[in-house]
């Protein structure tokens, strides 16, 4: 079994290879430095947005991201509050790219 990344570390290679990659995203709330689970908004900047977050596939043993909800970015921002206002130690990170590209698929970043 392979050690688990903290959480701050996960967030600042994801930044990176954003980054690299010419796409913008920013960190909108900072949850626990070692354990706190990640979200990420995806913003297509005309008003839609996607959210994602990574959970665990007990029948794949292994991480994964899944699509939470899309539509109007308002909708996802409100989302967003619901489960912050419930679990103050997630992540959320807003990717803004109009070709809805946000990595995920990657190796290594369901890790």
């Amino acid at each position: 079994m392979t050690p688990r990344l903290t959480a701050s570390f996960w967030v600042r290679a994801y930044l990176n290879r954003l980054r690299l990659a010419n796409i913008p995203a920013y960190v909108l709330a900072r949850g626990d430095a070692s354990a706190g689970a990640v979200m990420v908004k995806l913003a297509t900047l005309d008003g839609q947005a996607r959210l994602f977050q990574r959970i665990f596939d007990p029948m794949a043993d292994r991480r994964r991201w899944i699509e939470l909800a899309a539509g109007p970015e308002a909708e996802i921002d409100a989302r967003i509050a619901r489960d912050r206002a419930r679990d103050r130690d997630l992540w959320v990170i807003e990717v803004e790219d109009r070709q809805g590209r946000h990595l995920l698929e990657e190796p290594g970043l369901d890790e």
